[in-house]
């Protein structure tokens, strides 16, 4: 069954209400593993963990604009980059397997003092806690996979630029074009503005180290088929949402419905997105939570919380996070004020399976 939806920006969740008062700030921060790994993240909010992961080439603090309105859904949003990306340092030379990034991931979530977390991941960072989920369901209380690259299409892609590595040219070009056409320029200058700000420390980050993004890259090229990992979500019986643009050239729409397929999971298609819909605009992701939170992603939080008698936001971290986690005295204060809510209406529809 297919729904279309696009509800209005006031739209409220009736699955938890944590009653938070007070603007987010996203903080950013720098955290020292205990092997002495340095990571870079940016955290904001109360109540339930959301951890979100980004794509190649991208960093946390990217998707500032979406993760504060995501704050007002009741999370409590803690953006990690990746290895090679950001504020982490890099994998060693032989690091250049994707496994190799996602138990580095995985190992920040546990040293953050986050016991299980929903975990969202844009592009290559899909692929990153689609793994997370399979080896370390314990870890996870849901997933978004955002565009994600997983799959049985992206991964006979995958094969294909093996054979002829010139083929990636024709995909570089794809996600140059669709970058070009994120920053609205003509319909919404203040929102380019804004997103102009927030991609030029990244870019001019990669330009003064982009040996940084060899190892991210060659990992992507060796990375084995995904089915395997898939099929253990839908083994794990873990409550999986595959959200994907339908005009994404990069990473094609069917690739995401043999991803939904294959997990077991919920596809939601965002009509007349390409790969990066979710910069260019802010609200359409936080909206499409707001409505899987009344359904099946509310259903699982719900349950991981069973028994726990979590009434209060305390209540709800306490149940989440351990007594003394880090990410606690990370979390900025939320002042007072009204929370982050949508400046327009979302600009894509979307359709619920």
């Amino acid at each position: 069954m297919t729904s279309v939806t696009q509800p209005p920006s006031d739209q409220e969740s009736t699955t938890f209400d944590p009653q938070i008062d007070g603007a987010p700030r996203l903080a950013r921060h720098s955290f020292t593993l205990s092997d002495g790994h340095r990571i870079g993240l940016a955290v904001s909010g109360r109540g339930v963990p959301l951890v979100v992961v980004h794509g190649f080439t991208a960093e946390g603090f990217l998707y500032a604009q979406t993760l504060h309105r995501l704050v007002a859904k009741g999370f409590k949003v803690v953006a990690i980059d990746m290895a090679g990306h950001g504020g982490t340092q890099g994998l060693p030379a032989s690091g250049a397997r994707l496994g190799d990034y996602a138990e580095l991931m995985s190992r920040c979530i546990t040293e953050l003092g986050i016991r299980q977390a929903v975990l969202a991941g844009h592009s290559m960072g899909g692929r990153i806690v689609a793994q997370i989920g399979a080896a370390h369901p314990d870890q996870v209380v849901a997933l978004l996979l955002i565009d994600a690259i997983v799959g049985d299409t992206w991964d006979v892609m995958v094969n294909v630029f093996r054979l002829n590595p010139l083929l990636l040219g024709v995909i570089g070009a794809a996600l140059l074009a669709d970058t070009a056409t994120t920053l609205p320029l003509v319909r919404d200058p203040a929102q380019a503005a804004k997103l102009g700000r927030l991609v030029t420390p990244t870019a001019v980050g990669h330009a003064m180290q982009p040996w940084r993004l060899l190892g991210p890259g060659i990992s992507i090229l060796r990375s084995r088929g995904s089915r395997s990992i898939l099929r253990e979500l839908e083994h794990r019986e873990i409550e999986t949402f595959v959200i994907h643009g339908d005009l994404d050239v990069a990473v094609p729409f069917r690739t995401a419905m043999s991803a939904a397929a294959l997990s077991g999971g919920q596809l939601i298609r965002v009509h007349g997105a390409g790969h990066s819909w979710l910069l260019k605009d802010p609200e359409t992701l936080p909206a499409i939570v707001d409505e899987l939170l009344t359904d099946r992603l509310g259903i699982a939080i719900r349950r991981a919380l069973a028994g726990a008698g979590a009434n209060t936001v305390d209540e709800l971290e306490d149940h989440f996070l351990e007594p003394d986690a880090p990410i606690r005295a990370l979390t900025p204060e939320m002042h007072m004020g009204a929370l982050t809510t949508a400046a327009h209406p979302p600009r894509y529809r979307w359709s619920v399976r």
